[in-house]
């Protein structure tokens, strides 16, 4: 068999990805590697109804699985129009309907890696609260115990100070979920997003008080807070950019 004929009886039996080297080979390689019809039948495998059509939808088979055989990497994120030290954070805690927490935060003092944890929490605490997802912690001073037994809630509202507005984060969510080995209560509430992302939704903000045991009773005593986005946010830029995209008012 001539080389040409060889070429074409094999050609058809590769991936794409390896088709598309054969045309790197020599001039001659590209030129029968270019045919459409090798193309067709790798476009035909991965999307078998879109060469149900006489003529392919774009200009050849062959820039069609070019452009779309695999997905693009991933664009990096523009820099966040805000900056946590033009935020302002407002944190309140009950329980049953006696305040027992009310601070404002600024935004840097929220941000991760601005605390460092009291020595003698347990290990399963400390490696989450140096794992990489991005955390915004605050200590709580001073401490405070409450009973499992007892309903406690949690707000938090967000200023920024360029426009004076203020967007909710939590809105009076109950610590339902006490996690006992790794020493943690968890709240959270969906994210209230401006109209302008309409396709933008089920995203949360995870609160949790950090605790030790204190007692017999069995008592929680709440050395610091912890509040992540790790749903769609697991970066400094990304919650940023998503706290910019809530309904300010």
């Amino acid at each position: 068999m001539a080389c040409e004929e060889v070429l074409k009886a094999v050609f058809p039996l590769l991936e794409g990805i390896d088709l598309a080297s054969c045309m790197l080979v020599a001039k001659q390689w590209r030129e029968i590697a270019r045919d459409d019809y090798f193309w067709k039948c790798l476009c035909a495998k991965r999307w078998p109804s879109i060469c149900k059509r006489p003529p392919p939808p774009t200009v050849t088979y062959f820039k069609l699985y070019q452009t779309f055989y695999k997905r693009p990497q991933r664009r990096a994120l523009l820099p966040p129009r805000l900056s946590f030290s033009n935020l302002e954070f407002y944190i309140d805690i009950w329980t049953q309907e006696r305040l027992i927490f009310s601070e404002v935060v600024p935004g840097p003092v929220l941000q991760k890696g601005t605390w460092i944890p009291p020595p003698g929490i347990c290990d399963v605490l400390r490696f989450h609260l140096e794992g990489p997802e991005y955390k915004m912690t605050l200590p709580v001073e001073p401490r405070f115990s409450v009973l499992p037994s007892q309903n406690v809630s949690v707000s938090v509202l967000v200023a920024r100070r360029d426009s004076n507005k203020v967007a909710c984060i939590i809105n009076k969510s109950v610590f339902e979920y006490i996690d006992r080995t790794a020493y943690r209560a968890l709240a959270y509430d969906y994210l209230d997003f401006a109209p302008c992302y309409p396709f933008v939704s089920g995203i949360r903000a995870w609160i949790s008080l950090l605790f030790m045991d204190h007692g017999s009773e069995g008592d929680i005593d709440v050395f610091g807070i912890e509040m992540d986005f790790c749903d769609a946010a697991n970066s400094e830029e990304e919650v940023l950019w998503l706290l910019d995209m809530l309904d300010w008012k």
